[in-house]
């Protein structure tokens, strides 16, 4: 019996092209749809290779760089008393959370989906490394718009045009 399993999408590679055309492929014989065998069972079968670096050209790792984090980090803590409450969470990720909320047009709670499943968005908002755990609670997003005013993502805004700009130049 014939070998009908691929592993990667280029197994379908065009016969035509390849040179390796033999019939006309609508009058051929043969499996017009192949099963794959290997499809993962259960998750612990899937590889996630944690060991990977991220991509430095994925979408939010290029945006990550053009965000001046550090230069707002001062005006947002502005919004908490010195020794009163629970510490709060640092500016990169609220303002991130933010950032992905509004870029992926989705609820608070999908936000926060969203981010405990992608080890970009992850990055995006500031963690060290990959972790399932949610990284707040979606009831947060309401103080962090309360506390990043629009006339503060204004200024953000301007400052990363201005990166994109200095870098566009670079290259």
């Amino acid at each position: 019996m014939p070998d009908n399993s691929f592993n990667h999408a280029s197994d379908f590679a065009c016969p035509r092209k390849s040179g390796k055309m033999t019939q006309n492929p609508c009058t051929s014989i043969g499996k017009m749809y192949r099963k794959v065998e290997s499809i993962p069972s259960s998750p612990e079968d899937f590889e996630f290779p944690l060991k990977e670096k991220l991509s430095l050209d994925n979408r939010w790792v290029v945006m990550a760089s053009l965000v001046p984090w550090s230069e707002f980090e001062e005006e947002y803590a502005k919004n908490f008393a010195e020794e009163m409450g629970a510490p709060a969470l640092p500016f990169r990720m609220a303002l991130g959370a933010l950032i992905i909320k509004e870029k992926l047009g989705i609820s608070d709670r999908e936000t926060v989906e969203q981010i405990k499943e992608n080890p970009y968005l992850q990055y995006f908002i500031g963690r060290s490394e990959y972790s399932q755990e949610a990284a707040f609670d979606a009831s947060l997003l309401v103080k962090f718009r309360e506390r990043i005013t629009a006339s503060l993502v204004n200024q953000i805004n301007e400052k990363m045009v201005e990166e994109a700009l200095k870098k566009k130049r670079m290259k």
